[in-house]
């Protein structure tokens, strides 16, 4: 039997504190010397065990490296919100108030009409300018004719695209606007004139001089008169007659994502004969752009690039029987497409489109509307886009056939629906920077600088290039360089650019960004506490 000894501890004993004892640990996790050779060995163990685990963890992620790291949602929610933010618009606001020298035109007896040639966007840039010639010249203006012989053979008239009475009344305080030449002038010589382009205030005075000997001018075509127009309020005159039609789209497309991407995706068949671009195409339809681009004959008069063609349909048989394409004013014939491309005046093709967006962040769930007409090849293009993005719609997909049969060889008028339905959208992207990516660019800018992606397609085709040769994975490396470049090319608050140094005379005109892109100074005013915080931190540098 065991017996229990109690002993004593004097008070100098250390296992005494305060006059209590102490008890002792029963159990202990190291022994009290440990070696060493010991620790080394729990190392070495401790190391094996995690390279084991993270080589059966990424097994399968080594076996499929092709495949993009984008995922549905693969970020946290305000992450994904960022993609979507706008950028600050700075205290920049619209500014159409004329100052106190500003005085309406009279218009009186001197008219001029115009007719306005292109697609929507051409003619709507054109009859702005218009507005402005008309101002200088104390003119009154007649409502525009719309050009019914272009490319698209659209029958459409002012009044079927534009809100006549509100176009009038918007603009009475800057220039006297009829609806019709009076009749007893309807016989009368007419002034007929090719307007010069980018042109200054002295032509057109001396061009007043001419009323002397006429009561009417007529502008042949209207594109491109104006280095810049004078009258801010042509950004926000052309409100348009189908606008409720518009409104719905909107509203239907909201309905199946809070938010979405309209993307003018301009790979139809006019543009790209036009361009010249061929990088993706088969040899038939590269052929049949070639054919289409020197049919006629070669014409030395210069144009400007079509604007949007739209078409209701999209199917594999390209957009017009060649019978009907007559481009004998395109200037250009001979094209190099390897150069075109190169030099970024190609559109990106669904494929770079699709790239693109995934290296900008965007999850396979955006929803994306295609403003635009026929897509040439078809679903064969196409779907090199909604392989990647497979939520995409079109305006035939969220309207219904009645709302359709309204526009059904209107080309003008379904441009006009894809314009306010980009206009209105959380993000625009154009793949090409044509008539209809500046005005809807320039839009979106005047009404509080709403995010729009500018593609760098010269940059991007050194990115697309390196991808192809196997230079450069898709995934983080292909993000970090697409971001990179487009860091600043979302729509923030800029000033218009000027013409590039060493540009002298009238040429300058011709290289300053377009007013109808960017009416930053002319048409967007800071607060005036955005004024005081701006040279109050001047003064501190």
């Amino acid at each position: 039997m065991m017996m229990r000894v109690r002993t004593q501890r004097g008070s100098n004993d250390p296992a005494m504190v305060n006059g209590r004892a102490s008890v002792p640990l029963k159990t202990k996790l190291l022994p009290r010397n440990v070696s060493p050779y010991s620790i080394a060995l729990y190392l070495i163990l401790l190391c094996a065990f995690s390279i084991s685990l993270f080589f059966l963890f990424s097994k399968d992620i080594l076996e499929d490296e092709d495949i993009p790291f984008f995922f549905d949602d693969p970020r946290p929610e305000q992450l994904q919100d960022k993609l979507w933010e706008a950028p600050l618009s700075n205290g920049l606001h619209p500014c159409v108030k004329p100052t106190a020298k500003y005085r309406a035109a009279q218009g009186g007896d001197r008219y001029i009409t115009v007719k306005s040639n292109g697609g929507l966007n051409q003619m709507r840039t054109g009859i702005s300018d218009m507005v402005a010639v008309a101002h200088i010249m104390n003119a009154t203006l007649v409502i525009p004719q719309l050009d019914k012989r272009s490319f698209w053979k659209d029958t459409s008239t002012f009044s079927d695209i534009f809100d006549e009475l509100q176009f009038i009344t918007t603009l009475q305080g800057d220039v006297r606007i009829v609806k019709e030449l009076p009749k007893e002038l309807g016989s009368v010589p007419r002034a007929r004139k090719h307007f010069t382009s980018w042109s200054g205030m002295g032509y057109y005075e001396e061009m007043r001089q001419q009323w002397k000997d006429y009561q009417a001018y007529h502008g042949v075509y209207a594109m491109q008169v104006l280095s810049r127009s004078l009258l801010c309020v042509s950004l926000v005159t052309s409100v348009l007659t189908i606008y409720v039609t518009q409104q719905k789209l909107v509203e239907r497309l909201r309905s199946r994502g809070k938010r979405y991407i309209a993307l003018h995706l301009r790979y139809e068949k006019d543009m790209l004969s036009f361009t010249g671009c061929t990088y993706g195409l088969t040899d038939a339809e590269s052929e049949e752009l070639r054919v289409m681009r020197n049919r006629g004959a070669y014409c030395t008069s210069s144009i400007s690039s079509p604007d949007s063609g739209h078409t209701i349909g999209r199917s594999l048989i390209p957009n017009f029987p060649l019978s009907r394409e007559n481009t004998s004013h395109w200037k250009i014939k001979k094209i190099n497409s390897t150069e075109q491309r190169r030099a970024g005046s190609c559109p990106l093709t669904p494929k770079e489109v699709g790239i693109f967006l995934q290296a900008l962040g965007y999850p396979t769930s955006t929803l994306i509307y295609i403003a635009a007409g026929e897509i040439y090849g078809g679903d064969a293009h196409l779907s090199e886009l909604t392989s990647r993005f497979p939520n995409v719609v079109y305006k035939e997909t969220i309207a219904t056939q009645k709302e359709l049969r309204e526009f059904a060889n209107h080309a003008s008028q379904t441009a006009a629906l894809d314009y306010i339905i980009s206009t209105e959208s959380d993000i625009f992207i154009p793949s090409y920077t044509g008539n209809m990516a500046r005005a809807v660019e320039g839009h979106r800018r005047f009404l509080g600088h709403r995010k729009t992606i500018t593609p760098d397609s010269r940059g991007l085709v050194k990115i697309f290039d390196k991808l192809e040769s196997g230079e450069l994975k898709e995934g983080s490396p292909l993000s970090h360089e697409v971001l990179d470049l487009h860091k600043n090319r979302q729509g923030a608050p800029r000033k218009r650019r000027g013409a590039p140094v060493g540009i002298k005379g009238r040429a300058r005109f011709r290289f300053e960004d377009s007013f109808y892109q960017n009416p930053y100074p002319e048409c967007i005013c800071a607060t005036k506490n955005t004024v005081r915080q701006r040279n109050r931190r001047f003064q501190q540098a």
